[in-house]
């Protein structure tokens, strides 16, 4: 079973920044589409940003131009930077991954279809 544990998250002001990490079990970590989800206070899901094997990229309209997701292969980390933050972005934030799925597909339907996903990590944003 892939396990992933997020961290990262905390209470910042509008226009502040935050990184967040999510590390992975799985050692074929380089096989993975990966990326990183939100609930919002609403409840609503949201995909924000995903990678895949082959480092091709997607983000959320709403978070481009803010955030940048990477990763770290050797320590099978994945990353979000998320600068310039705003109110609006506050929620619980996932990362997930899957073996099959592109990194698109993941965005698209916000990661519902992913096999694994962490135990979530919080951001709060204040104006």
């Amino acid at each position: 079973q892939v396990q992933l544990v997020e961290s990262g998250g905390g209470s910042v002001q509008a226009g502040e920044s935050l990184r967040l990490s999510c590390k992975c079990s799985e050692y074929a970590f380089n096989l993975y589409s990966m990326g990183w989800f939100r609930m919002t206070p609403g409840n609503r899901r949201e995909g924000v940003a995903a990678i895949d094997s082959d480092d091709n990229l997607a983000y959320a309209e709403r978070v481009k131009g803010r955030f940048t997701i990477s990763k770290d292969s050797a320590k099978r980390i994945l990353y979000l930077q998320m600068d310039n933050l705003q109110p609006e972005d506050t929620g619980m934030y996932y990362c997930a991954a899957d073996s099959a799925q592109t990194a698109s597909d993941g965005l698209k339907s916000a990661f519902r279809y992913f096999g694994h996903s962490g135990q979530g990590t919080q951001v709060t944003v204040s104006s």
